[in-house]
């Protein structure tokens, strides 16, 4: 009995004393422990095509991202010009978002009264830059939208700087430029419940339209 417990406390003895916390003496499939990691244009037979690096699915979108529906050509300005409206409530928070914007991407070449006198125009870094009150241009919400989202002349396409969200915010800012340039009176700011009524008579006017026309 002695000599069995000395046998055990050896025993035990020399195996804690080879343990390494950092390197387990023995694993059950390791594998599951130490994954293999591949990297990224790395060739493989696990995947398809035998790449690592693969397209995204067919059809997907970024989170945050939503497909725009108008083409970046004339006719799919001249439509957003027409149709487009924007969806954001016109509340004091989204004005002030986009009056924050405007300032950082916009205001260098319009100005910051929207009269296309800003900094680099005064400079004459950049000519004919129009006002947003041009009578010619006859810009509207939708217009501004399309020119933001791809860009028109020597103006860059701003949807990758801003997301959709703040691409409206600046919508609303442009088109509030435009009614002072004009002199109109200022718009009243709206509630959720306001927009949402608004879209319900304008969706009932739209159904009796097409049932008229069928």
């Amino acid at each position: 009995m002695k000599y069995s417990i000395l046998f055990i406390f050896c025993l035990t003895l020399s195996l804690s004393s080879c343990a390494d916390k950092d390197d387990p003496n023995y694993q059950y499939f390791p594998d599951m422990y130490e994954s293999l990691a591949y990297e990224t244009y790395q060739e493989a037979d696990i995947f398809q095509n035998e790449q690592e690096a693969m397209l995204p699915v067919e059809g997907s979108i970024s989170r945050g991202w939503m497909p725009y529906d108008y083409e970046d050509n004339l006719e799919g300005y001249d439509l957003a010009k027409a149709e487009l409206k924007n969806p954001l409530v016109y509340s004091e928070e989204n004005l002030k978002k986009g009056e924050e914007l405007y300032n950082i991407y916009c205001a260098t070449c319009h100005g910051k009264k929207g009269d296309g006198q800003g900094w680099l125009v005064q400079q004459e870094k950049i000519l004919g830059v129009p006002s947003y009150d041009d009578q010619g241009r006859a810009i509207t919400e939708g217009s501004v939208y399309h020119v933001m989202y791809y860009g028109i002349n020597t103006m860059g396409s701003y949807a990758s700087q801003m997301s959709e969200k703040e691409l409206w915010q600046v919508d609303h800012y442009v088109m509030k430029l435009k009614a002072e340039l004009e002199g109109k009176p200022e718009r009243a700011f709206e509630t959720e419940a306001d927009n949402e009524k608004e879209n319900e008579i304008e969706t009932e006017a739209e159904e009796k339209e097409v049932a008229t026309t069928e």
